[in-house]
């Protein structure tokens, strides 16, 4: 089990958000670099980063920062956040980032998901964000109108190299994630499945490990910050 300590970026801060919802966040002091330094200090081996600016910009806006992360750091990142160009997606494949999350943009215009998979294979990541069975778009503004599952099997074999599914209903709540959905995706997906939103404790990250073995890894924010889960405790559930 891969395990994603999370580090959401807005205004230069880490930040969480409660469902998504930019006016329901809480700031941390921690920069965001600091906060990575101490992930890896810890001995995590992988990193979640979302720069929310670029959520609601479609710019790359904390590259400065996540650049300096990756060039400090030797942690596998995974980032996002209003990636919708060719051109974000090389940026940040060229400062180190070991996958590129595409979201809204991949669920808006599938083929630029395939063009994607093909023009950086084994980089991208496809970001599923659902509510009730449905995906959202734009910053989970929008619903898409389109099932989870149905949108997964219309692109399962465009060459996505890892999938990350986050229930928005859980995101930030700390009310557990939504294993029933998730084993869901990963029965079907045929790319290895990350789970996202809700996790409370170390219980949630011990189930996680049993549940599917199509299931790779588990993103973990809110209830670090909030200190409900001991980065100690944590590193210990990491598969080695």
């Amino acid at each position: 089990m891969k395990i994603f300590p999370a580090i959401d970026i807005k205004d230069k801060k880490c930040v969480r958000l409660v469902k998504g919802d930019f006016d329901n966040k809480t700031e941390y002091e921690m920069s965001p670099v600091d906060q990575a330094g101490k992930y890896k200090d810890h001995g995590f081996k992988n990193l979640h980063i979302v720069d929310l600016d670029g959520a609601l910009t479609g710019e790359t806006v904390n590259l400065d920062i996540i650049q300096e992360i990756v060039s400090k750091f030797d942690l596998k990142i995974e980032v996002g956040g209003g990636v919708r160009t060719f051109e974000s997606i090389e940026k940040y494949i060229n400062i180190g980032a070991g996958k590129v999350i595409l979201g809204s943009a991949a669920i808006k215009d599938k083929i630029f998901l395939q063009e994607a998979c093909q023009k950086f294979p084994n980089k991208i990541a496809l970001g599923l964000d659902a509510k009730d069975g449905y995906l959202s778009v734009s910053g989970w503004k929008e619903n898409s109108n389109k099932l989870t599952l149905d949108f997964l099997k219309e692109v399962n074999d465009y060459g996505a190299s890892r999938l990350i599914y986050t229930d928005i209903n859980r995101d930030g709540m700390k009310t557990g994630p939504n294993f029933e959905e998730t084993v869901k995706v990963a029965d079907i997906s045929s790319c290895p499945v990350i789970i996202s939103g809700g996790v409370s404790s170390i219980d949630d990250v011990k189930k996680a490990k049993d549940l599917n073995k199509n299931i790779e890894g588990i993103i973990v924010g809110k209830a670090i910050y909030d200190g409900d889960i001991k980065l100690d405790e944590l590193v210990k559930e990491i598969d080695a």
